[in-house]
């Protein structure tokens, strides 16, 4: 699979310099964590859950999640696994290439060696696992469970912790909590794959709800312990984890407060009027905000529980011919002994060993997401990624 692999190969030719990678189950980790983009959850008990997982893929989708957790009530959880065995079965008969990145989001330990042994050879179709409200006593157990299940399907699977319990929040208590994630996580590395937060289950613990004109980053409470777990758990110097961003709540709105966030102009340029109208109503530019703040702030690829959200997370999640010309101005390879240059765009300072971590992780976003070319914007990019 490839990031816009599902638009015609002279669209793609268009639009990139460079154009996405391929990548499957099987590839690098690191490669992986940055190429989860928008991970589209669905409820484990959708009876025609395979039919919608060769759709998404269709329409773009490259990384799902199964959920056996809040998404569905605790009374149908056993009739959930059972559908998941089932849809499992019918994705391998239709021979299982072309699809997303599949992991099951549970909501015990035990489930995770139960539910591998189950799907046995099916599970070749799986990646791994979403390991709900993490902590380091909650996570280890988790974490043990997946390591046997990988001893006995024979199969590497990867871990992606949640990170959403009340200990995050409040502040007396969020430091020994994001420790302790560390510690446990750390000793997993090689199968922790990224870090998904849980922005619903951290307002919840202070009553509180986004409205479609704001941000997780305008909920400030919020926005302080996105930026700890960035601070503790994101850094670039090799301790450091992919940490994904929160999910957008919303697909339609009714009414307003504020003024839309989408300037008229890249949408004049590129004669896209209707998609600007047809994104203010179904508040995506809260959203195109948000993503541009999880960039800014740190964060790769977003938690999405509508397929329309996945576009917009991908189009800006494409690396532009400018960021690409100054990582690679940074990083060739005389100027290692660093210093300061003028970007080839005129318009800003390079400083080689400062700049050097943004552009490592600038040029691994573009092996996964392409590299526009030069006369390419967002707006481009994002009508050619909805689908028809």
């Amino acid at each position: 699979m490839r990031h816009f692999g599902h638009i015609a190969p002279e669209v793609r030719q268009r639009l990139f310099h460079r154009e996405p990678c391929a990548f499957d189950a099987d590839s690098p980790a690191r490669l992986l964590s940055a190429a989860l983009g928008a991970t589209l959850y669905s409820p484990a008990t959708r009876p025609r859950l395979a039919d919608d997982v060769v759709k998404q893929a269709e329409r773009g989708v490259v990384s799902m999640v199964l959920c056996l957790e809040d998404s569905i009530g605790d009374e149908d959880v056993a009739a959930g696994e059972e559908n998941l065995v089932r849809q499992f079965a019918d994705l391998a008969a239709r021979d299982g290439a072309g699809l997303p990145l599949l992991f099951i989001r549970v909501r015990t330990p035990e489930q995770i060696p139960d539910l591998v042994q189950r799907l046995g050879a099916t599970v070749r179709l799986l990646t791994g696992f979403v390991f709900p409200k993490f902590t380091e006593e909650r996570g280890i157990p988790f974490l043990e469970a997946l390591a046997v299940a990988e001893h006995a399907s024979g199969r590497r699977l990867f871990a992606m912790p949640v990170l959403e319990t009340p200990e995050l929040m409040y502040r007396e208590s969020r430091v020994d909590a994001l420790e302790g994630i560390a510690r446990a996580v750390d000793k997993y590395r090689d199968r922790v794959l990224a870090l998904r937060l849980g922005v619903t289950d951290f307002c919840s613990s202070y009553g509180l709800r986004r409205a479609p004109d704001m941000t997780a980053y305008d909920v400030q409470i919020v926005a302080s312990v996105i930026a700890d777990v960035v601070n503790m758990l994101g850094r670039a110097d090799g301790t450091g984890f992919t940490v994904t961003g929160p999910v957008w709540e919303y697909f339609r709105v009714p009414e307003r407060m504020f003024k839309p966030m989408l300037r008229h102009s890249p949408f004049l340029e590129g004669q896209a009027v209707e998609l600007r109208e047809k994104l203010i109503e179904h508040a995506m530019d809260g959203l195109l905000r948000e993503i541009s703040l999880d960039h800014a702030n740190g964060l790769l690829g977003k938690t999405c529980i509508h397929p329309s959200h996945v576009p917009a997370v991908h189009a800006l999640s494409v690396v532009s011919h400018e960021e690409y010309s100054d990582a690679a101005d940074i990083l060739r390879p005389e100027r290692g002994g660093g210093g300061v240059l003028r970007s080839q765009y005129t318009n800003k300072m390079n400083e080689v060993k400062p700049h050097r971590a943004w552009a490592e992780r600038t040029m691994l976003r573009a092996e996964v997401f392409g590299v526009a070319n030069e006369d390419v914007s967002f707006v481009d990019l994002l009508a050619a990624g909805i689908p028809g």
